[in-house]
């Protein structure tokens, strides 16, 4: 359809619009009250863009919309789409995780605590997000180790024999029929609120508190448990004095600290519950260009809070601006209110200017020119253009040629880039030939990824040795892209037998084989260039063969029958259940089975040809090709 026309059709309603470039691939996503006036707004030859946006246009080849009841609705679906499609002109946060929480089952008999990574409407009481959850873990010891409260999730219904954790005083045992009494549940309902209060930080209620409950238990002449809430005072004195205390009266809230410089950006995050930093965040936002603080933070506060999450009631901006559609749907989100500010006191000033160093140093860890020194070495040692910091790695796995799969892993910033990953199942090549194979998922992925170079892979390692290599070269060709491909061939135990021609192969170590080269650069054991380059492999290997077996297993379940011209799931359930098992129908007549009802003679033929002979519809498992 024509753009024009199209516009034309655009309602003047709330939504999210889709910029497409070729290929129907997600360029934009973007909200509007208007439709209609936004669209039109970029199609306008007047239209004032800025920089980034005048480029999207040059590659827009058509758009879609999608309508909403309002422009919260909007704002949700938008965050939703741009953490589904990535487009490639929107802020993308790489982080996908869920953030840990500890919960405190406060609506049970005998509450528990535990860690999650879900929120869920159950009347417990969660604290967080601990990011890193390094701090979370210490907190959890420190708990399990000085307030015996359950950590187990059984189900205490039905009482059962005390675990470990009670011989060792660490657990009061409420699993046991004997220490159900109602004075046991006050006393253990007394160390939930104690946890309760720790993790809040209420430090002077909770050591009030327990002074009052030694100084009792002393009186009553309890001297031995006297003593071991003595000994509870003095850790919880010890673990408070390495506590953050930024400023009790600010409560809970998070700051955003904000530096940009040049075509990038880095944000820093404090998580601060009950006055007390329990977590921080980095963000490296790479290429926003010329992209507005507004438009910046905005949507670093859709994609980041669109995740399931704890608010806190006042979030501090990096800078002064008017976020009234993010406020009101992070309020809904919350079921109370969430304030979207600038710094109001000396406190939270004091507290920005924290977020924004913290940004200022993050950004400079992110951007020095020190490239990781393992990845300058493997540069030398296979002699490449460019310092490979993005390895992308290929793999097949199929067993005499049937089931085959292509893999391809990501490998950045010294991590695996799950989102990266692809798997193909194998089109074109019939037969045993993993030279073809490799070629086929290479040119696959390099078609789907070609138009978008920023996630191209600086060096495509294949799992193989000079023919893998050559049918990757090959089918890399038409696309002329600025990547450099090298093969990885396994050390064999035993060198091949045989008069050697040429120059003599070293098979005992790992070795690269790379284009243009005729001897291998051997890896030598015990290098961190030869471990990283191994580790790519061994996981492109396991991710290949995961999905292939995958694929086997889903084959081998399958029933014969289900390969039966005119054999259907009721035909199948039918035969199943009169005869009992495939032997057993195998044994059948073809009068026995025409018998059956929604049968006929032609069918049971038909079932009795496929399932004549005993090894009919068995897969055979020869040995695996990888």
């Amino acid at each position: 359809m024509d753009i024009k026309k199209k516009l034309a059709q655009v309602p003047s309603s709330p939504g999210i619009y889709i910029m497409k470039g070729v290929k129907e691939k997600a360029l934009y996503v973007g909200k509007a009250i208007n439709l209609k006036n936004r669209l039109r707004s970029y199609f306008q030859k007047s239209a004032s863009l800025d920089a980034r946006k005048s480029r999207m246009m040059q590659e827009v080849a058509d758009f879609e919309y999608i309508i909403t009841k309002n422009e919260l609705e909007a704002l949700a679906l938008e965050a939703n789409f741009i953490k589904r499609t990535k487009p490639r002109y929107n802020i993308i946060l790489r982080d996908d995780k869920n953030y840990p929480y500890l919960k405190l089952t406060a609506g049970e008999e005998w509450p528990g605590l535990e860690v999650v990574r879900k929120i869920e409407k159950d009347g417990a009481l969660y604290f967080g997000p601990y990011i890193p959850a390094g701090s979370m873990w210490e907190m959890l010891k420190f708990i399990r180790r000085n307030f015996p409260i359950r950590i187990c999730k059984y189900n205490l219904e039905k009482p059962f024999r005390p675990c470990v954790q009670y011989q060792m005083g660490r657990c009061l045992a409420p699993c046991a029929e004997s220490l159900r009494t109602a004075s046991d549940r006050d006393r253990y309902l007394e160390i939930v609120g104690e946890v309760k209060s720790f993790i809040q930080g209420e430090k002077k209620g909770l050591l009030a508190s327990l002074q009052k409950r030694m100084q009792k238990l002393s009186d009553e002449l309890q001297f031995e448990e006297a003593a071991r809430i003595r000994d509870r005072l003095k850790a919880l004195e010890k673990a408070w004095e390495s506590q953050r205390v930024i400023a009790p009266e600010l409560g809970d809230a998070d700051v955003i600290g904000l530096y940009r410089e040049g075509q990038d950006a880095s944000i820093f995050m404090l998580f601060i519950r009950n006055g007390m930093v329990i977590g921080q965040k980095d963000f490296f936002l790479k290429k926003v260009g010329d992209i507005e603080n507004e438009e910046l933070v905005a949507g670093f506060i859709e994609q980041f809070y669109s995740k399931e999450m704890l608010l806190p009631p006042r979030i501090i901006l990096p800078l002064k601006l008017r976020l009234a559609m993010q406020q009101k749907w992070l309020s809904k989100k919350r079921g109370g209110a969430v304030e979207l500010d600038y710094v109001k006191n000396v406190v939270e000033d004091k507290l920005l200017k924290m977020a924004d160093d913290n940004a200022f140093y993050s950004f400079n860890r992110h951007k020095e020119t020190r490239v990781d020194e393992t990845l300058l070495k493997t540069k030398e040692l296979l002699g490449l253009k460019r310092v490979p910091t993005r390895i992308g790695a290929i793999d097949v796995s199929n067993i005499s040629g049937s089931e085959a799969v292509g893999a391809l892993i990501m490998y950045e910033d010294g991590k695996f880039v799950k989102d990266d990953y692809r798997l193909f199942k194998i089109k074109t090549v019939e037969g045993i030939d993993d030279f073809a194979m490799i070629g086929e998922t290479a040119g696959r992925y390099l078609k789907n990824i070609a138009d978008d170079e920023s996630r191209l892979p600086k060096l495509i390692l294949i799992d193989g040795g000079k023919g893998q290599l050559e049918s990757a070269l090959r089918a890399m060709k038409p696309f002329d892209l600025p990547v450099e491909v090298a093969a990885i061939a396994k050390a064999k135990e035993r060198a091949r037998k045989g008069k050697p021609s040429g120059v003599p192969i070293r098979r005992d170590v790992d070795r690269i084989y790379l284009p243009g080269r005729r001897a291998p650069v051997y890896l030598e054991p015990f290098l961190d260039t030869t471990h990283l380059l191994q580790k790519i492999r061994d996981e492109v290997h396991r991710f290949a063969i995961t999905y292939h077996k995958k694929l086997r297993s889903k084959r081998t379940l399958e029933s014969p029958l289900e390969k039966i011209a005119g054999i259907g799931k009721t035909r199948r359930l039918a035969l199943l259940k009169h005869f009992g098992s495939i032997e057993d129908i195998r044994k059948a007549s073809v009068e026995e089975i025409a018998a059956l009802k929604g049968m006929n003679r032609k069918v049971a033929e038909l079932v009795k040809e496929n399932l004549g002979h005993k090894n009919a519809g068995m897969v055979s498992e020869p040995h695996l090709q990888i």
